[in-house]
């Protein structure tokens, strides 16, 4: 048993939250800390006399690392599960070292001011050197490795569920259907309906930044870069249906492409309705998805952060949305010398989720591998000091955990392979 410090309290962090408690046996502590403290104290008021493990409650701001060191030195946590902003990753990864305390989190870091020169000579400076454009990568992290090593901690990147699920479903083909993984497909299908003209299902900042990126894939042993959207393919999704979906450059398949020896080509796709895509094409285009601060009637304000605060809270879909969510990657290869093809995912029904813990599934599917991630960690069951991703651990007791914890998954052994 231990205490464990979640920093962040948005839409994943309350499922992660939940799920923690309800794993009381192993979380027997949870602090809840955010910028925000009263959403910590309406998280700990609706978990009261539901749980048997000890909660409570923190006010910090993630941009500064002297007060998370601060934080950390008052509660003393096994471990901290950042469920923060990616662009935070660096100050709690930094306060993590400086308090001796391992660490855990759901998506690799990204510059929140792109604009910054010294961050934009060193992104510049990756372009020419790997290949892709997009704002997010694994380097900043990786870069702690031997830190994490010296000081004997360990260092979970991306426990959500693309990346992270995906990543350990990678490891669990690889170990149990394969000797040899040619290709992946990653393929993430929302067919679940808000009501809404335009929402997103996570974070504004962080999805319609993604989204609007160029595309990226990875082919024997390089990047091929794609303009937005302009790769798209439909497919038939078990339980949801057909649906339109599109390449995109994802974190996954930077490290899969490190991690999977052999891959010849990782791809990811995502499935978008045609009005998302046309909302999302209107605001790129008058400026309202722009990084870099703006003067407005005397005041700097940054476009993206104010049409976050117009859109709907991610956090609030849950009642709202209907259908179901289809995540899952389609690998080919050999085995014993002939060739074979599988399909492992999971289905997901938003109204359930919303049932068990009052959210839709984008945050339930993010919210409980980010659970079980940190338990693998603090369990000493993934436990090694440095900086991994998934696929470099053993996957079958987090396979097991996702059947026990509400993420049940399947295997196609003949499933219809992507053009």
């Amino acid at each position: 048993m231990g205490k464990v410090l979640v920093i962040g309290c948005g839409g994943v962090a309350g499922v992660a939250i939940q799920k923690c408690a309800q794993n009381d046996t192993v979380f027997d502590e949870i602090c809840i800390a955010s910028r925000t403290v009263s959403k910590c104290e309406a998280l700990k008021s609706k978990l009261e006399g539901k749980t048997s493990a000890r909660i409570t409650t923190a006010q910090v701001d993630a941009d500064k690392v002297d007060q998370l060191v601060a934080l950390i030195g008052e509660v003393k946590p096994d471990i901290v599960l950042n469920l923060a902003l990616p662009y935070q990753d660096l100050t709690i990864m930094e306060a993590c070292l400086a308090t001796g305390v391992d660490y855990v989190d759901t998506a690799n870091y990204e510059a929140e001011d792109t604009e910054d020169p010294e961050w934009k000579a060193a992104y510049e400076k990756r372009c020419r050197e790997k290949g892709f454009t997009a704002y997010f990568d694994y380097s900043y992290q990786w870069a702690y490795d031997a830190k994490f090593k010296e000081k004997g901690l360990t260092a979970l990147l991306g426990t959500g569920f693309d990346p992270g699920v995906t990543s350990v479903f990678s490891a669990y083909a690889l170990k149990h259907y394969f000797d040899e993984i040619h290709t992946i497909d990653i393929l993430d299908c929302n067919g679940g309906d808000h009501g809404y003209p335009f929402a997103t299902n996570f974070n504004p900042e962080i999805n319609l930044r993604e989204v609007s990126a160029n595309g990226s894939y990875w082919e024997n042993g390089h990047w091929v870069e794609t303009k937005p959207m302009e790769i798209k393919r439909e497919y038939d999704f078990e339980q949801v249906g057909r649906k339109d979906m599109y390449l995109l450059h994802h974190e996954e398949i930077e490290s899969l492409a490190k991690n999977i020896p052999g891959v010849k080509r990782i791809r990811f796709f995502m499935t978008f309705g045609q009005s998302y895509l046309t909302h999302m094409k209107c605001l790129e285009n008058v400026g309202m998805l722009r990084t870099d601060p703006v003067m407005f009637n005397g005041q700097e304000i940054v476009p993206i952060q104010f049409l976050k605060a117009l859109l709907p809270d991610p956090a609030s879909l849950g009642p709202r949305t209907v259908g179901k969510t289809n995540i899952g990657c389609i690998f080919t290869g050999i085995k014993d010398g002939k060739e074979r093809s599988i399909k492992i995912y999971n289905v997901c029904d938003h109204q359930e989720c919303y049932r068990e813990v009052g959210s839709q599934a984008i945050s339930y599917t993010t919210g409980v591998p980010a659970m079980i991630g940190t338990m693998m960690v603090m369990q000493g069951i993934w436990k090694k000091p440095g900086v991994f991703n998934l696929e470099d651990f053993d996957p079958d007791p987090y396979m097991e955990a996702l059947n026990k914890w509400g993420l049940p998954w399947q295997v196609d052994e003949n499933p219809v392979l992507v053009d």
